[in-house]
């Protein structure tokens, strides 16, 4: 299957290794910056490569290359539903990384046109294919929980001004959001599908306070209300002094507990279960390494939307999933700045809605 990707940055290092593994043909990688596409593919041996074309823009790559069947996008966040769409409309499927847009008109944008043309969109939320979150999942879904009580997500993580620095959208409300919608999404993500995906109404509370320098926050808190009765919570942070601490999921039924723990929901540190069986065992202290906090997700995840393409059906992390994750950062957004509750579904907001939202602290 022939693959391209569009934008070069942080995250596209885990783009290309995913897309070796699974033994894609790389036909072309596109960035604004000519030696950041030289970088990510000396990472993986294939800066030699004449196959692998280089563009600047990605229009004209398409334009020159309709044999591609996937691409993935892993620009600036603010620019992932323009191209998606772009993507779309030429009969491409996609991987878009998170968020999957910056609104919620966009996210319905997608998921439209995505029906429209025939096309397979997966939201990269990889860690859904953590080892130790398909282990919770696999007993959530076997009914080991029983009745769910309630559930948390803590990210709680580092972020100083030299990240920030190293790109100029990063912390603006137009093409990143803050900790919540970029570091946090994942958890967030986690925390929503575990729970039953449908939610009766956000709580949320954001505060910006160690990164003057950014337009967005540092901190968001939030309690969630599902639909099931099941109350969530959301903590997110980049303000923890000095490194990333931990990511962690925890799961609270009737007839079971489970956390989630290491630097990105990668470990199991609880397990226990009224109906305790052998297996049980090989899931207490199980740890999965990874190379970096973005975990071994990503090759899964192409995994399955190749598979998704060759057998017509939808994506494990659909578009639907990408708007999901979205809508609940957004509503955080919204009850933060209003100081009122927020009803969902919501009908269409942006992250754009919230600029100048700390301008008076």
């Amino acid at each position: 299957m022939k693959y391209a990707l569009i934008g070069c940055g942080r995250i596209s290092t885990n783009h290309i290794k995913a897309a070796v593994a699974n033994k894609l043909e790389i036909v072309a990688v596109c960035d604004v910056l000519p030696e950041r596409m030289q970088e990510v593919l000396t990472k993986h041996g294939l800066e030699n490569d004449t196959s692998i074309a280089r563009y600047t823009d990605y229009k004209k790559m398409i334009a020159e290359h309709s044999e591609i069947q996937l691409i993935s996008i892993a620009t600036e966040s603010g620019l992932h539903a323009e191209i998606a769409l772009y993507c779309i409309d030429n009969g491409i499927n996609v991987i878009i990384e998170k968020p999957m847009a910056m609104s919620l008109a966009d996210a319905d944008e997608i998921i439209k046109r995505s029906e429209e043309k025939h096309v397979k969109v997966s939201a990269c939320h990889q860690n859904r294919f953590n080892i130790a979150v398909q282990q919770m999942r696999k007993a959530l879904e076997s009914g080991r929980f029983g009745k769910l009580s309630h559930g948390s997500i803590h990210v709680r993580w580092n972020r100083n001004k030299d990240y920030y620095d190293q790109a100029k959208w990063r912390g603006t409300w137009a093409q990143d959001g803050g900790a919540l919608m970029n570091q946090c999404i994942h958890g967030i993500d986690l925390l929503r599908w575990m729970m039953g995906n449908d939610i009766d109404e956000v709580y949320g509370v954001t505060k910006q306070q160690f990164h003057k320098y950014l337009e967005c926050e540092d901190i968001g808190m939030a309690v969630v209300r599902f639909k099931n009765g099941a109350v969530g919570t959301i903590e997110g942070t980049t303000n923890v002094y000095p490194k990333n601490l931990e990511e962690t999921l925890y799961l609270f039924g009737e007839n079971g507990t489970v956390k989630l723990g290491g630097k990105s929901t990668n470990a199991i540190d609880v397990w226990d279960f009224a109906d305790e069986s052998e297996k049980d065992s090989e899931n207490k202290g199980l740890f999965e390494q990874t190379s970096n906090v973005y975990g071994n997700g990503h090759t899964s995840l192409f995994a399955d939307v190749i598979d998704a393409i060759e057998n017509d059906r939808a994506p494990y992390v659909d578009a639907h999933a990408g708007k999901n994750a979205l809508e609940l950062v957004l509503a955080v957004y919204k009850s933060s700045f209003s100081g009122n509750p927020v009803k969902l579904p919501m009908k269409d907001c942006a992250c754009t809605d919230f600029t100048g939202g700390f301008d008076c602290e």
